[in-house]
């Protein structure tokens, strides 16, 4: 899996903001990735630049091992399929697809070959891709955000496409979605109760339903029956039936220092 992630590339055409370029990087550390790829930057110490190295962070690392390259055609030479992300509808050029069809079309094509990299590759914020760079590419890549407004900077487009990425890698592998700390802590508590608990508890309610007289033991008709069909349907866990039972314990104490009054 770290394997299929190293070979993910996001590439900038010529950003203008530093403070893009710091957001672009903690987005890709963020989501497990480490390729960000800046085509023409405005500034040749874009990574260096402060705004940038503020706002990675803490993935100043990303930033540190940044290609820059002169050309899109330079950038894409080690990637086999490449997504143009564009909000624009075009009349010519590569199929589209949406950013998750995207993801899952990047995962299958990792998972089949050998070599060669995979690249999402965004704009500029004013202009974003041209005809010619789009044409360079395999597919244009569509975020379907709320067609009335559908204002994405260049960051924030390159953080939803890591996402989905992400996801699309850790389901093909088949790894937990979860952070590790938090699938580790099972709940002894939220485990199914055994029957020999249930039955406690039954026994348990039905001397406090006959205490608060809600129950006549001489004519008890169905309602127990009916009660233990309820209980057993619901599935109580452990932790339900010792809240159970305590209510329970609450009504006899309750009843009975009524009685002693």
């Amino acid at each position: 899996m770290t394997q299929a992630f190293s070979r993910v590339q996001f590439i900038m055409v010529q950003p203008s903001h530093p403070g893009n370029v710091g957001s672009a990087a903690r987005a890709i550390k963020t989501m497990g990735f480490q390729n960000l790829v800046l085509v023409e930057p405005k500034f040749p110490d874009m990574t260096t630049q402060p705004e940038a190295i503020a706002l990675a962070s803490g993935a100043v690392d990303v930033l540190e091992h940044a290609r820059v390259c002169a050309t899109l055609e330079e950038a894409l030479a080690p990637v086999t399929l490449a997504f143009a992300l564009t909000a624009r509808v075009r009349d010519l050029g590569p199929p589209p697809c949406d950013i998750r069809q995207a993801a899952e079309l990047a995962s299958d094509h990792l998972a089949n070959t050998e070599s060669g990299d995979t690249a999402i590759v965004l704009g500029t914020e004013r202009a974003g891709l041209t005809n010619a760079q789009i044409a360079l590419c395999h597919r244009i890549c569509h975020i379907p955000a709320n067609p009335e407004y559908s204002s994405l900077n260049v960051a924030q487009a390159l953080q939803l496409a890591a996402w989905e990425l992400r996801y699309a890698l850790l389901q093909a592998a088949g790894a937990a979605m979860l952070p590790a700390s938090t699938a580790q802590q099972a709940d002894p508590g939220a485990a199914l109760a055994p029957s020999e608990a249930v039955l406690a508890f039954l026994k348990h309610w039905e001397e406090a339903l006959i205490q608060i007289e809600f129950l006549d033991p001489a004519h008890p008709k169905k309602l127990m029956p009916r009660m233990r069909h309820l209980f057993s349907r619901s599935g109580l866990t452990r932790d339900e039936v010792d809240m159970l039972r305590g209510v329970c314990t609450a009504m006899l104490r309750k009843t009975k220092a009524t009685g002693n009054k």
